[in-house]
């Protein structure tokens, strides 16, 4: 039980270290707290969150695991290297992915409800 509780301490502390360093992790924590207010102003349904939740999480999840791998590929190689910019560059692209996938699942549950409002 005492390594589950340290693992998670160590997890955290990553969390932590991201948002306090990466500008990028915290305009998602920005966005997501923005859209979890839209949820609630809005009512989701049950799945509606659970689209909403995962996005979110996937998005953060990405990022963390990009900056692992950047921080991984500056200690590797200070210098410059083509594979290395490729490793970085496909990790971002899967961040990107995440982050465009979680915008247009936000899109389709948000834009009616939107539109709906506006028109009432």
């Amino acid at each position: 039980m005492y390594n589950f509780i340290s693992s998670l301490g160590f997890a955290w502390n990553g969390i932590r270290q991201c948002f306090s360093k990466e500008s990028h992790f915290q305009v998602h924590a920005f966005f997501s707290v923005l859209t979890i207010g839209a949820g609630y102003f809005f009512e989701l349904t049950e799945n509606e969150w659970f689209v909403i939740l995962i996005s979110v999480a996937g998005v953060f999840a990405a990022e963390l695991i990009n900056t692992a791998i950047e921080i991984l590929c500056n200690i590797v190689n200070r210098e410059i290297h083509p594979e290395i910019k490729l490793v970085k560059d496909m990790a971002a692209g899967a961040v990107l992915v995440m982050a465009v996938s979680a915008v247009v699942c936000g899109a389709i549950i948000f834009i009616p409800k939107i539109i709906l409002t506006i028109s009432l």
